[in-house]
């Protein structure tokens, strides 16, 4: 079956450019476009799409109300494309706060390092998140996002929790009330390692906005994200958070209670020993390593550094970036969870890691955060 795909912006160059990428995959077909917002809302309810891809800025109605629109009206996935500006990775950010599945940057130059595999990105990121439409897409229940003493830190808004769950169970999923009776392993930490990609920043916001303000651990986190965007990214998470959180640099010291964001185009490598940790941060020319964060780089970093020491948790994600750097952490004793299929965006990652024998655990969403607070004895 086909993905059907509405493609909206108000360049009429840009329409026929991604209509015509699109529909050199068999499995693909545009059913329609939309010239702006109001025109796109107006045709995901007429056309019920299995993906809409989304321009942000537009005349009429801007690509983020027309998100929220669709979201309330017609759930669809919709996949944005968003300048690498400042102004473009806050309003892309504002995009997926507001139901949006993913983005790509709108030059296809800074999507890949040639034509051919950026292509073939654009087609495979509209067929995955295509998939969630024609499997299972409903509409999610908003959350109330945590608040904290600290003005600065307290959001104060009601966002979306995207984890895609049905309101009815399926046998063996779990939830929060069942995690929370779970209990802990017993086992000792020094660092907690996430990684994830496609659907990442919607799931990282929801387990680490959930984390208390004295979490134990110092925490990597690994998203594939362009270098434009992780600086906001960073800057968001750590105003809706208790830990605080900020973008990696070259030298930082690993400490308690802070998540570290890995740079987008850039590697995060730990390095050293006992409690001189510290981060090594660069650029990465290397053509064998396709993603710049790498899960698996850093992943195997910590397994030198931590050994058994480390929790490491891998989420929802297109592609297999991860698995080798979780089998080293295995291998050295560390702990491995992975996000379950059904509250994934894309169960590739997670998928990945788990077929390969590695996870321990599945864990859906929003289990997340209350299986880490309990097993590193902080909840």
């Amino acid at each position: 079956m086909a993905v059907k795909v509405l493609v909206v912006d108000d360049s009429s160059f840009f329409r026929r450019r991604v209509s015509e990428i699109l529909e050199q995959d068999s499995n693909i077909q545009v059913i329609g476009f939309a010239v702006n917002g109001r025109e796109a809302v107006d045709k995901a309810r007429e056309l019920k799409p299995d993906v809409i891809t989304m321009d942000v800025e537009m005349p009429v109605l801007d690509g983020i109300s027309a998100v929220k629109e669709i979201m309330a009206a017609t759930p669809t996935p919709i996949l944005m494309f968003s300048s690498l500006t400042r102004d473009g990775a806050t309003a892309t950010l504002d995009a997926l706060d507001a139901g949006a599945l993913d983005f790509l940057p709108k030059k296809f130059e800074d999507i890949a390092r040639n034509n051919e595999d950026a292509i073939a990105l654009l087609q495979n990121k509209v067929k995955e998140i295509g998939r969630r439409r024609i499997s299972r897409f409903t509409r999610p229940a908003p959350i109330v996002r945590p608040s904290t003493s600290t003005s600065s830190r307290s959001s104060g808004i009601v966002q979306p929790d995207r984890s895609f769950s049905r309101s009815t169970p399926t046998p063996g999923s779990s939830s929060p009330s069942a995690a929370s009776n779970i209990r802990a392993s017993g086992k000792q930490y020094q660092l907690v390692a996430i990684g994830t990609s496609t659907g990442g920043p919607v799931a990282l916001q929801t387990i680490l906005t959930q984390l208390p303000a004295n979490f134990p651990h110092p925490i990597l986190l690994i998203q594939h994200m362009p270098a434009a965007f992780t600086p906001a990214f960073a800057a968001r998470l750590n105003g809706l958070c208790k830990i605080n959180v900020k973008e990696a640099q070259q030298g930082d010291r690993l400490v308690a209670g802070t998540a570290y964001l890995a740079p987008g185009g850039q590697q995060m490598l730990v390095e050293g020993r006992g409690s001189s940790r510290t981060l090594r941060v660069f650029e990465d020319d290397s053509p064998r390593i396709t993603y710049k964060p790498s899960v698996d780089v850093t992943f195997a970093s910590a397994a030198k550094a931590y050994g058994a020491d480390v929790l490491a948790v891998v989420l929802t994600g297109m592609g297999a970036d991860g698995r080798d750097g979780a089998r080293m952490l295995k291998q050295a004793g560390a702990t491995i969870w992975a996000q379950d299929e059904k509250t994934s965006v894309v169960y590739g990652m997670p998928q990945a890691v788990a077929n390969a024998g590695l996870a321990s655990e599945s864990l859906a969403l929003n289990d997340v955060a209350a299986r880490l607070t309990r097993e590193t004895g902080c909840g």
